[in-house]
């Protein structure tokens, strides 16, 4: 049998290479993903009990208590001289299996990461109800952390944040930034909310909204005068409506979409697609910024206006999806190939139409 390393070992091998999760899988070698793409760290496969060793090796006897018990668990680890990682133990076929997520110990600037200038925008709202949305490992949690950060810095108030767990860590600025994680801080996010209320608190960061509970309580907040940023796992603003409608029963839905137009200011939408022109990724966005015309149609519930309304908004800092992949694509970053996959209108990126459009543009 191949003797497999330390747990520090592969997390230090899944930084060198820039990878952003570390996978221990069961009859797999150990695999870092880079770039989006997984990379094997060993020439073998590792079994049962080496994998459950080096996860258990990671944790103190409560969470392992809270594994045996839920049989799933989100916790984050330091290990000295590599970094800070948040990780998921779950069960496969009755045996233990992980992902470590690395969290770089700077957070990055709103700029460095891509976005459209909406963002700083957003940093200077002092009420309403902000989404982060898109996948698994697109970047949403980077993303919110610099955004808190820069809010931090513009103004004077407290941040609390409400975190399963907590990754990035928050010096104090301008704002007190208090960090509350789900299971050692307080019980779930819900009762977490419902607590910060009476914290004084002026911006509330919730790590993902999961249910109607606690999206009915954020928009309660947003409501109220507080300014509310968190995170869905949707694809683009259409879906992100969507979701947070199909959360309540039928009957109270015109309600929520009257509330949710009050208190909606923006939802940012984000993907990460492998570079064309270099090594790496770039971001590609959606942005809906909420404006009277757009708040007549979540009133109405005409989410299928929604795409045209951004594309006339795009003064207004609007952009959708497919406008975004053809500013990429015309600058070389991504393929015509990814585009396709990843554009709402493929008959926008037929060659007739890039060439009509380019034209025009001449």
């Amino acid at each position: 049998m191949n003797q497999a390393r330390e747990i520090r070992d592969y997390l230090h091998l899944t930084v060198e290479k820039g990878g952003s999760d570390l996978h221990l899988t069961v009859g797999a070698p150990p695999a870092a993903r880079v770039n989006g793409v997984l990379q094997a760290l060993e020439d073998f496969s590792l079994n049962a009990d080496q994998i459950r060793e080096l996860i258990l090796g990671t944790m103190n006897e409560t969470q392992r208590a809270t594994l045996d018990e839920d049989w799933e668990l989100d916790y984050a680890i330091e290990v000295r001289n590599v970094g800070r990682f948040r990780g998921n133990v779950h069960f496969c076929r009755q045996n233990i299996e992980a992902v470590y997520r690395y969290i770089p110990a700077e957070i990055p600037d709103l700029s460095s990461l891509g976005h459209y200038p909406i963002m700083e925008e957003i940093c200077h709202l002092q009420r309403g109800l902000i989404l982060i949305t898109g996948v698994t490992g697109s970047g949403k949690t980077t993303t919110l952390a610099a955004l808190v950060q820069r809010i931090s810095e513009l103004r004077s108030g407290t941040v609390i944040t409400l975190e399963d767990p907590i990754e990035f860590t928050f010096q104090h600025n301008s704002s007190l930034v208090k960090q509350r994680e789900i299971g050692r801080d307080t019980k779930s996010f819900a009762k977490g909310l419902r607590q910060c209320m009476r914290q004084d608190p002026d911006v509330i960061v919730v790590g993902e909204l999961r249910d109607r509970e606690s999206m009915q309580i954020a928009m309660t907040a947003a409501e109220t005068g507080h300014l509310v940023i968190s995170t869905l796992h949707t694809l683009d603003a259409p879906k992100s409506i969507e979701r947070i409608m199909d959360l309540f029963p039928s009957d109270q839905q015109r309600q929520i979409a009257s509330q949710l137009s009050n208190v909606l200011e923006a939802i940012v939408c984000q993907r990460l697609l492998p570079r064309a022109d270099v090594d790496g990724r770039v971001l590609c966005s959606e942005a809906l910024r909420v404006n009277s015309g757009i708040r007549a149609c979540l009133r109405e519930r005409k989410v299928e206006q929604l795409v045209g309304l951004m594309e006339i908004a795009h003064k207004e800092g609007c952009h959708t999806i497919d406008a975004c992949l053809e500013t990429l694509l015309k600058h070389g970053y991504i393929t015509h190939h990814d585009a396709v996959q990843n554009c709402r209108d493929e008959r926008r990126f037929s060659s007739e139409n890039l060439a009509a459009r380019s034209a025009v543009k001449k």
